[in-house]
């Protein structure tokens, strides 16, 4: 009989995501249930429980390839997850740095580790792709703004905190790239929601200095979509 310590790493992986995508089926399960009695309230708070149950079983999903130690298992597997997630990166008119991700940044989830696997997942090969064959940009002095951009019909309730949603990996990717230091006294975070057309996450890096002109215009044209160049004007 196979006991806990003699079964391999990829398949203990295995046996957790199964376990996730039968629990992630059951909130499916009841969602649906509920939706069938016109209870539509009820529905919606069982969607949440849907999409945080689904974001943990895409974690594990992801990290199942890892475990193949073929070169090519890793180049298939950022291919996949730019197809799925195509994150745009550039820079505005106004020379700030920005990424728009078309999708919100998964929740921290109690006991989760992988979180930032996910993020890194997508974000560095992007952000590779980009900056391979430019010049290298630093930005000092700078504020780094993250804003969650929400369906509109999609209740205000179920918007998440700002401290609840895992920005530090983006952070890491983004300093590596494009920051001097990203200390608090070199950089510092800003954060805001707004409803949408549909869900994304939007990361400016803009000076210290043209921060209150962000500001004024984000008031003015909440839903205006980033205009992102190849190359720094």
């Amino acid at each position: 009989m196979q006991t806990t310590e003699n079964i391999s790493p990829f398949k203990k992986e295995i046996l957790l995501a199964d376990k996730q995508l039968r629990k992630t089926n059951e909130k499916m399960g009841i969602m649906k249930q509920r939706l069938e009695i016109g209870d539509l309230n009820g529905a919606y708070q069982d969607a949440l429980k849907f999409a945080e149950s689904s974001e943990l079983l895409t974690l594990y999903a992801r990290q199942l390839p890892a475990y193949n130690i073929n070169p090519q298992m890793r180049k298939m597997s950022e291919q996949i997850m730019e197809n799925n997630i195509p994150v745009r990166i550039g820079f505005t008119p106004e020379r700030w740095f920005g990424i728009v991700m078309p999708t919100l940044l998964p929740k921290k989830n109690r006991g989760n580790k992988n979180s930032s696997y996910y993020v890194c997942g997508f974000l560095y090969p992007a952000m590779q792709n980009f900056f391979r064959g430019k010049q290298p940009v630093k930005y000092t002095d700078c504020v780094m703004i993250f804003r969650h951009i929400y369906q509109r019909d999609r209740p205000e309730r179920q918007y998440r905190d700002h401290d609840n949603i895992e920005v530090k990996a983006v952070i890491d990717v983004i300093a590596l790239y494009i920051l001097f230091d990203d200390s608090p006294l070199r950089c510092s975070h800003y954060y805001c929601s707004a409803p949408g057309d549909e869900n994304r996450t939007e990361v400016l890096v803009i000076p210290q200095n043209e921060f209150g002109a962000w500001i004024a215009d984000a008031h003015t044209y909440k839903n205006k979509e980033v205009l992102l160049l190849e190359n720094l004007p």
